[in-house]
């Protein structure tokens, strides 16, 4: 057997188990004190880092989710239509923009927001128009419905 190098030869006389302890060791380097050098308290630090950042990747979506509409219903607010008309109304003109997007737009190009608010508020005009039928209400119904001009 020829070993062309020292690392090659001490890594051919070591066991597996020194390796997979400097695997767990590598991810706990960062970690402070005894955890990032004693394997028996590593182990449990690095696999309780692995299932927080899995908890966290979970969150992180509904955190954004949640910054999304909270930009939406600002901005559609500055518009005249608070965020459930207007998300209702996108889908009703067949608007396929998910929230993300919406937030984008509202950010970054908010003359393109402004026609959407507009789309949106001429089909939710278009429903109460329709809702009224012929623009009267029928004979003891009363209705709440406001005229937004």
């Amino acid at each position: 057997m020829v070993l062309l190098s020292a690392p090659r030869w001490l890594r051919s006389r070591l066991t597996d188990r020194f390796w997979r302890m400097q695997e767990v060791l590598k991810y706990a380097r960062h970690f402070r004190g005894r955890k990032n050098r004693c394997y028996k308290l590593a182990v449990r630090s690095v696999r309780r880092a692995f299932v927080k950042s899995t908890k966290a990747r979970r969150e992180k979506k509904r955190f954004l989710r949640a910054l999304w509409i909270t930009r939406i219903e600002a901005a559609s607010l500055e518009h005249g239509l608070k965020y459930p008309a207007f998300i209702s109304n996108l889908l009703k003109s067949q608007v396929e923009l998910n929230r993300k997007m919406i937030a984008d737009l509202a950010i970054y190009e908010p003359k393109t927001f402004k026609s959407l608010a507009a789309l949106a508020q001429r089909r939710r005009q278009e429903g109460f128009l329709a809702a009224l039928g012929n623009g009267k209400e029928p004979e003891g119904i009363f209705s709440r419905i406001v005229h937004h001009y």
